[in-house]
């Protein structure tokens, strides 16, 4: 049983969102707890960006997010944008540097993000209880009550920071759904996000030889584009391209993939007909894409014998929607076991724009993922759990 039982402050998960929030809550003076049921906290931050965790991107704004109020997280990231975490960085001397795209990276490993994070917390007197599990929580008179694992503990605030579905080895669950629905908060449907697609059957036996080619594309799903690059897998495909046009595919729908998007493909091939007459499509396209891509698309047209001489302009321009305008119908996607983040969680209505407080519900708040705001690859979702967890902590 625990000595003391009662705080200032609880905070449920111990990932960045839920550690940032402690750090504020403490350095006002008040008595904080972070608890989780996990072995070590912070293991999203642990494995992101290979181990290095891109902690931030330089470019991130609103409209780097989804959710079913896109305005949500303007005031939040206004209060601590990407700037602000920097400079913490740079104060705390870890070094880093910017992959692409806006994207920042530890030189060293994402350990120093963790360290920098618990080392503060310590410092500011806050305490962190891992594998302790909330059996059940309860509104008080003056606060929360919370029957756990470790005893029955008592706070004025309670920040549910318990992240959403993805990744269920690493301990994710839909606790904090749970927790909103029990207090009456609405739900926005939960689905996977930034998730590789799965083939459908027909596309499994063509392209799962592949394993292994990349290609850098543009991904589309109506006025929404992505431009990175496709990894094919022997599963469907994934890539930053891939992953990114998840976040806005629904079951049963189409991605239009250009899969040579500095290229006019119907235009370049006529072109080359006159150059190398006698060349087969498959050779003329390597000097654009991979052979083994090359030489599959040619299988499925069907050219796998013919000299390009041969090709008339319809079927050249034939050749070239194929590729520019590739359709691509996913089977499905990974699911939780692979998705880097979960889409929807805590509707966006039921809590104050400025502090993530609940409106029915005083004294009870919902940062980072297990809120309906959802980023892009590459940071944003770090730098929302960095927002979040700083605005709530301003007034826990």
């Amino acid at each position: 049983m625990v000595t003391n039982n009662s705080f200032d402050v609880i905070v449920l998960g111990a990932g960045a969102a839920g550690l940032m929030c402690a750090i504020e809550a403490g350095k006002r003076g008040r008595s904080v707890l972070v608890l989780d049921h996990a072995k070590k906290p912070a293991e999203k931050i642990r494995i992101s960006g290979g181990g290095r965790c891109n902690f931030t991107n330089l470019h991130c704004g609103p409209k780097n997010f989804l959710s079913s109020n896109p305005h949500f997280c303007k005031s939040v990231l206004s209060q601590y944008n990407q700037q602000d975490f920097v400079s913490l960085v740079e104060k705390h001397k870890i070094a880093y540097h910017e992959k692409t795209l806006g994207q920042l990276f530890c030189d060293g490993s994402a350990r120093d993000i963790i360290d920098m994070l618990l080392s503060t917390l310590k410092a500011l007197g806050g305490e962190l209880w891992l594998q302790t599990s909330i059996n059940h929580v309860e509104k008080a008179a003056d606060g929360f009550r919370l029957e756990t694992t470790a005893g029955l503990l008592d706070c004025k605030s309670l920040v549910v920071a318990t992240g959403g579905k993805s990744i269920p080895k690493m301990g994710a669950t839909g606790f904090g759904y749970e927790l909103a629905n029990q207090f009456g908060l609405e739900i926005i449907e939960p689905r996977p996000a930034l998730v590789p697609f799965t083939y459908a059957s027909d596309r499994a036996e063509k392209w799962s030889q592949l394993t292994g080619v990349a290609i850098d594309i543009e991904a589309r799903i109506d006025n929404v584009a992505f431009r990175e690059a496709m990894l094919i897998t022997h599963r469907g495909l994934s890539g930053p391209a891939i992953l990114q046009i998840s976040s806005y595919w629904r079951e049963g729908a189409a991605v239009m993939l250009n899969l040579s998007p500095k290229h006019d493909i119907s235009a370049y091939l006529k072109s080359e007909r006159t150059l190398r007459p006698k060349s087969g499509i498959a050779t003329v396209l390597e000097t654009l894409m991979p052979k083994r891509f090359c030489q599959q698309l040619s299988s499925e047209l069907g050219l796998d014998d013919q000299r390009i001489a041969d090709l008339s302009n319809k079927v050249l321009e034939q050749c070239g929607a194929y590729i520019n305008r590739h359709e691509f119908k996913p089977g499905g996607t990974e699911g939780y076991r692979t998705a880097e983040v979960t889409l929807g969680g805590v509707n966006t209505d039921a809590l104050s724009q400025r502090t993530l407080e609940s409106k029915q519900v005083p004294g009870l708040y919902f940062i980072g993922e297990v809120v309906d705001v959802t980023g892009h690859l590459g940071g944003h979702n770090f730098q929302w759990a960095w927002s979040s967890g700083f605005a709530a902590g301003q007034v826990v």
